[in-house]
C-alpha cells in the first residue's frame, strides 16, 4: 500500500472547494499547526487531528481537539457505550444502562402504579448542548426502533435545518442497538475514539471543514 492520499474539501452541497496532495505517511490537520492549517475555523482546535497508516490501513485519530473528529457512517453501525453521534448539528451521547434486577415485592402486597411496558430500559440516548450539558433523553428498550428527524419520528429536532426530515433509525437487535441513516441529506457522523479505520471515499468532520479521503488503488 501506498502513502499517497488526498483530502477533498466539500462544502454544503458536497462540491470540491480544494485539494490536498499528501505522500508522507502522516498528516496533522490543525487550526495553527499541522500539515494542512484551516486558520479561519473557530471550530478547529490548534492541533486537531492526525491521518497515519497502520498496517496497510488509513486511521484518522483525534488529538484531544475541543469539538472532536467525526468519520461518517458507510453502514450500519453498533452502538457502543459513551458514543458521541452527530445527526445534523445534534450531538447525540449513547449509554447503556444495563439491566435492571426485579424489583422487591412491597411488604402489604400494595401493587404499584405506573407503566408495566416496557418493563425494563437499557440504553439510552441523549441531547448534549455546545457547553456538554445534557438537554433531551429518549430511553432505549429490546424490541423498541427509534427514528429521529426534523419532521417525522419519535425524537424530533424541528429547529435543525441541517437534519433531514427523516434522518436515522436507531434499531433494536436483541440487546444491543444499531443505528442506521434513513437516506438522509447529510448523513450520521460517529466521534472517532483512539484509531478508527478510513477507506476511500470516506468523509471526515473536523471543526466545520468537510473533507473526503481519497486512497489511490
Amino acid at each position: 500500500m501506498g502513502t499517497t492520499i488526498a483530502l477533498v474539501q466539500l462544502d454544503d452541497q458536497g462540491a470540491p472547494v480544494q485539494r490536498f496532495e499528501r505522500k508522507s505517511p502522516d498528516t496533522t490537520i490543525g487550526r495553527q499547526d499541522g500539515d494542512i492549517r484551516f486558520p479561519d475555523d473557530v471550530f478547529l482546535s490548534p492541533l486537531h487531528a492526525k491521518l497515519a497508516w497502520e498496517h496497510d490501513t488509513l486511521v484518522v485519530r483525534d488529538l484531544g481537539s475541543r469539538n472532536g473528529t467525526w468519520v461518517f457512517l458507510e453502514e450500519p453501525y453498533r452502538l457502543l457505550d459513551g458514543d458521541l453521534l452527530l445527526i445534523g448539528s445534534q450531538v447525540i451521547r449513547f449509554r447503556r444502562l444495563g439491566y435492571p434486577g426485579p424489583h422487591p415485592p412491597d411488604a402489604d402486597a400494595t401493587k404499584r402504579m405506573g407503566s408495566l411496558i416496557p418493563s425494563a430500559d437499557i440504553a439510552s440516548l441523549t441531547q448534549l448542548r455546545s457547553d456538554g450539558s445534557p438537554r433531551d433523553v429518549i430511553q432505549l428498550s429490546p424490541g423498541r426502533d427509534v427514528t429521529i428527524g426534523r419532521e417525522q419520528g419519535d425524537w424530533m429536532f424541528p429547529y435543525d435545518p441541517s437534519m433531514s426530515a427523516r434522518h436515522a433509525l436507531v434499531r433494536s437487535e436483541d440487546a444491543d442497538f444499531v443505528v442506521v441513516d434513513a437516506n438522509s441529506r447529510n448523513g450520521i457522523a460517529l466521534a472517532a475514539r483512539g484509531d478508527m479505520a478510513l477507506r476511500d471515499q470516506s468523509r471526515i468532520l473536523v471543526g466545520d471543514k468537510l473533507l473526503r479521503i481519497e486512497i489511490p488503488t
